[in-house]
């Protein structure tokens, strides 16, 4: 297996053609396949012998790859899409064949230093402190657990050990995104869920009635103030400003989730809506969503990295080598495997670095405003049409909108259709208790055409 014969120089020869062609071409739409249909187009693929690398790569691109949709597609526009440039892409198997572990500086310097760069540019765009620093990790629910988990520890060390047996408590929005309550039941800590306004955004009045209501012994409890900065389902921004003010009057780590509408820190024509934002603690921004890499990348960075790593830090006889004498000093080596909650870790945020670096950071901007454009003039469009309403005027690149007079099941079933058409996968959602439609603009790909074609298919 790990002898490089001519076998292995024709499937590598396959391989690459088939990344490339996968790379340049538009991609198929696709779609989900029932188990039964699998196993019966591709059977039991594991044997005692094996069945060889090129029947094998046949298998994945004729059954397999079909069998899931293309979140790169132009008309993929349900969820959060992905739109990775070419050049990431391309150099993420580079990142695979180069075997890099991007858990220490010992092992890793080149990457983590290259890695350390693309986490700068985000925090430069953020306003945060020379000083900041954080790590690449697999997605917004491990950013948003691990930047929690170091906001409890500093609660702790700094109550002197009297909360180290004290349920914790964090106060977040009704509109926070999911993988808020999933940390908190991971960590066994309270949420109290601030009511949400009728956008669904986390205001200031609605925060203090939630504080005014704690018992002075729960009050005692928050270690976190969490915001959000682009909702997921609305795509509205927090006040930020306000949120900030909270948790340095309580005292308490201020964290933002811009797992997907971060990146719009990127366009100069929405940037004013981030403001509060350089007050945070920590701050999460998944690049594989609006910043253009390849899944699995989630960009979480630290005011204070010192409070994360004692947090993190992981104490073993074999690690000691990788770090300096004294775990508080600033000048120990890098290692990314003390700032969240793991240990082994690819180097994931190089194919976001390699394009940062090909493109330049103007061309991000510009993409990100292209997809801004397309999404409000789609709303546009949305408003001129009799049988549409908008829910709420855009803020970035979500738009909620109803087909007027159709029931969930119509709803429904338009989806299902235009995704067996091979038209698009929008699928509904649900706000305030209505089902309603929502598409979400991340691809520099998707044109206003792209919106009119959805408008048409709805008449």
């Amino acid at each position: 297996m790990h002898t490089h014969d001519t076998s292995v120089e024709v499937l590598t020869q396959a391989i690459v053609r088939y990344a490339v062609e996968r790379v340049r071409m538009e991609p198929p739409l696709d779609g989900p396949r029932s188990q039964a249909e699998l196993q019966a187009m591709a059977g039991d693929t594991i044997s005692e012998h094996g069945m060889g690398g090129l029947e094998a790569l046949r298998l994945f691109g004729d059954v397999l790859a079909p069998a899931c949709i293309s979140s790169d597609h132009p008309r993929f526009l349900s969820f959060v899409p992905t739109a990775p440039t070419e050049a990431s892409v391309l150099f993420d198997l580079v990142v695979g064949a180069s075997s890099i572990y991007g858990g220490s500086w010992m092992e890793g310097a080149g990457a983590v230093f290259a890695e350390n760069q693309a986490l700068r540019y985000i925090a430069d765009l953020a306003g945060m402190p020379a000083e900041a620093g954080g790590v690449f990790v697999s997605g917004g629910t491990a950013g948003n657990l691990s930047a929690l988990i170091a906001a409890r520890h500093r609660w702790r060390q700094r109550a002197g050990g009297r909360f180290d047996r004290t349920r914790g408590l964090i106060i977040s929005s009704k509109g926070a995104h999911s993988s808020i309550a999933q940390a908190c039941r991971a960590m066994d800590t309270d949420e109290v869920s601030v009511t949400a306004d009728a956008e669904g955004r986390l205001h200031v009045e609605n925060l203090l009635e939630a504080i005014a209501g704690l018992a002075p012994e729960d009050r005692e409890r928050v270690f976190a103030v969490v915001a959000t900065c682009g909702t997921t389902n609305a795509g509205v921004i927090d006040d930020l400003t306000a949120a900030a003010d909270i948790a340095e009057e309580l005292g308490v780590w201020f964290h933002i989730d811009g797992a997907y509408g971060g990146a719009g820190l990127a366009a100069p024509s929405v940037r004013g809506r981030y403001d509060g934002i350089e007050r945070a603690d920590s701050f999460i921004v998944d690049p594989h969503k609006w910043l253009f890499a390849p899944y699995d990348c989630c960009a979480l960075l630290y005011r204070d990295p010192l409070a994360a790593r004692a947090a993190h830090r992981q104490h073993a006889e074999y690690l000691d080598v990788l770090h300096g004498e004294d775990d508080h000093h600033a000048d120990q080596p890098w290692n990314p495997s003390d700032f969240a909650h793991h240990l082994s870790r690819r180097a994931r945020g190089l194919p976001f670095w390699f394009s940062l670096a090909m493109y330049g950071t103007a061309a991000y901007s510009d993409a990100v405003e292209t997809t801004l454009t397309v999404a409000h003039e789609g709303a546009r469009l949305i408003e001129a049409a009799p049988h549409l309403e908008l829910v709420m005027q855009p803020e970035l690149s979500v738009v909620l909108f109803r087909r007027v007079g159709w029931t969930p099941q119509q709803y429904q079933g338009w989806s299902d259709r235009l995704l067996a058409e091979q038209t698009a996968f929008v699928v509904p959602t649900a706000w305030a208790g209505e089902t309603v439609l929502r598409y979400c603009v991340v691809n520099p790909r998707t044109t206003l055409a792209d919106i009119q074609l959805l408008i048409d298919t709805l008449s």
